[in-house]
């Protein structure tokens, strides 16, 4: 046989590993051919129609190589660890490591790399092929859920192209499945998305098998999952057990991996024109229900949505009288200026807890701030715009709320149920054109709380009575208890009294007259 003919062979053999499914890992295991060359002649095979046609003869297939592939044929699966088989096998039967085995042979003569050593070990070494256990579970038992890229769709709000996921939802009895497409994977929509599911299902499973996303699983440990509290609500609402999948194991959610987000992209987005985010989604439940749900299953050879309908929507557990709240738990600190941060909002807390880690739990209406023990210890409504800040004034310094809620009109009307000679003074402050007086204007009015309002209206008469009704002259009157002294007695001075001398005489001295006497 020629070099040619068994380099043709070989790829051949190759052909039958990846048009029967096997991974390129599995098929350098099994052949020795280097993985980057798999994935080579895997996309050359694509390329060809040779994963879903029938394969050609060995001549026809030579020729097609030789015409596609001029001077990349396979190469020679002859190792240079090859000549010491025999003594490979030898080693083997000794228990020696690969890496041993490697010494020995360089001791015998052997020039070449680890690797080809480790090849003809991996395929010299006895192997009990991998087995799949496949799960069926009871009808409502359990949904299998999970996110997958969906190309990208217009965004109605901007008309401009996005990155859309596909979050589907497939209980696993009846294969019956919900879709919907969405921009994110935040916390906020991940709890959106579970329930719309469930409203559209009529109901929801028993456990729900998901992904380790940061949505829903905090640190992905698969004896001890540490699970998002908002997500842990959610599943105390419907009465629903998390079940996150061991790390970097899809397998474990095959019903959904399979049937689910590649069968929603090879079907219902394959070929698709980008439409905007809305009618995708307007398009997809028709085809759940439709297109998906009526298919002959390959795996129960009946219809999804005919097995749900007739038998599993009954066993689902009932949706609660109210739909859960989608409150979204946060950890954050409160910071120096007595507000948290929370969805591009402000909200207050008590200053007694600056510096302190605090968790925020955003609702659609409210917002509810916690201590690490649970302790509710502020509530405000829902900002509706990034940058709101809501403010409970009880929440910051005694000291510093006077400032920050006073205003000329608050301070006026104090001034005027203090009384008129207060009003008058307060007035006085706040009508100067070039200094902003209200600071000293709200200090005014706030004497009435250490001195009283009495004594306030006292001293601002007695300010005004000598002419300086100034923030200092006034605080000294109450101070040094003057404010009830009496006045002074303005003496009435004769209007004949007056002038004693008239006219003439006073400029007489001016134009050389006779002066006084």
């Amino acid at each position: 046989m020629t070099n040619r003919r068994k380099n043709t062979m070989d790829i051949r053999e190759l052909l039958l590993h990846i048009r029967a499914g096997a991974s390129d890992r599995q098929i350098t295991r099994d052949t020795g051919i280097a993985r980057q060359t798999v994935k080579r002649y895997r996309q050359w095979a694509e390329a060809q129609g040779l994963l879903v046609n029938p394969l050609p003869s060995l001549e026809e297939l030579q020729s097609l190589l030789e015409e596609t592939l001029p001077g990349q044929l396979p190469p020679q699966n002859v190792s240079s660890v090859e000549p010491y088989r025999d003594l490979v096998v030898q080693l083997l039967k000794e228990n020696v490591e690969t890496a041993a085995i490697k010494c020995r042979l360089e001791e015998r003569g052997y020039a070449g790399s680890y690797w080809p050593v480790y090849r003809l070990v991996q395929k010299l070494k006895p192997r009990s092929p991998d087995a799949t256990v496949r799960v069926e579970r009871k009808p409502g038992e359990e949904g299998q859920v999970d996110f997958g890229y969906a190309g990208q769709m217009i965004d109605p709000l901007t008309g401009k192209l996005r990155r859309a996921w596909a979050f589907v939802m497939v209980l696993a009895w009846s294969r019956h499945q919900y879709v919907e497409f969405v921009f994110d994977q935040k916390a906020e929509t991940w709890l959106r998305l579970h329930r719309n599911a469930f409203e559209f299902l009529g109901g929801n499973p028993k456990r729900v098998v998901i992904d380790n996303l940061k949505a829903a699983i905090m640190q992905a440990v698969w004896d001890d999952p540490e699970v998002q509290q908002s997500y842990r609500e959610c599943a105390e609402h419907y009465g629903f057990r998390i079940a996150p999948c061991r790390p970097y194991t899809p397998q474990h959610k095959g019903k959904v991996e399979q049937g689910g987000v590649h069968y929603v992209k090879r079907n219902f987005l394959a070929g698709r024109q980008p439409t905007s985010l809305t009618q995708a989604n307007q398009d997809v439940l028709v085809w759940c229900n439709t297109t998906a749900g009526l298919r002959i299953h390959g795996t129960t050879k009946e219809q999804p949505l005919v097995r749900f309908q007739e038998v599993e929507h009954a066993r689902l557990q009932p949706l609660p009288e109210t739909p859960y709240d989608l409150a979204v738990w946060k950890k954050v600190t409160l910071y120096r200026d007595c507000y948290v941060q929370f969805d591009h909002a402000y909200y207050s807390a008590p200053h007694r807890l600056i510096g302190q880690e605090l968790w925020v739990c955003g609702g659609i209406q409210q917002v509810r701030i916690y201590t690490q023990d649970h302790k509710r210890v502020a509530t405000h409504e829902r900002a509706q715009q990034p940058g709101e800040r809501h403010t409970h004034p009880d929440h910051l310094p005694p000291e510093k709320v006077p400032g920050l809620t006073l205003d000329r009109d608050d301070c006026l009307a104090t001034a005027q149920e203090v009384g008129p000679a207060t009003h008058q003074v307060v007035q006085t402050l706040l009508d100067d054109i070039v200094v902003d007086r209200l600071p000293t204007a709200g200090r005014l009015v706030r004497l009435r709380f250490k001195f009283g309002p009495q004594r306030l209206e006292a001293a601002c008469e007695r300010a005004l009575c000598f002419g300086d009704p100034a923030y200092h002259t006034i605080k000294r009157i109450l101070a040094e208890h003057l404010e009830n002294q009496p006045l002074p007695v303005a003496v009435p001075v004769p209007a004949a009294a007056i002038f004693v001398r008239s006219a003439e005489e006073l400029v007489s001295p001016l134009f050389g007259g006779e002066a006084w006497r």
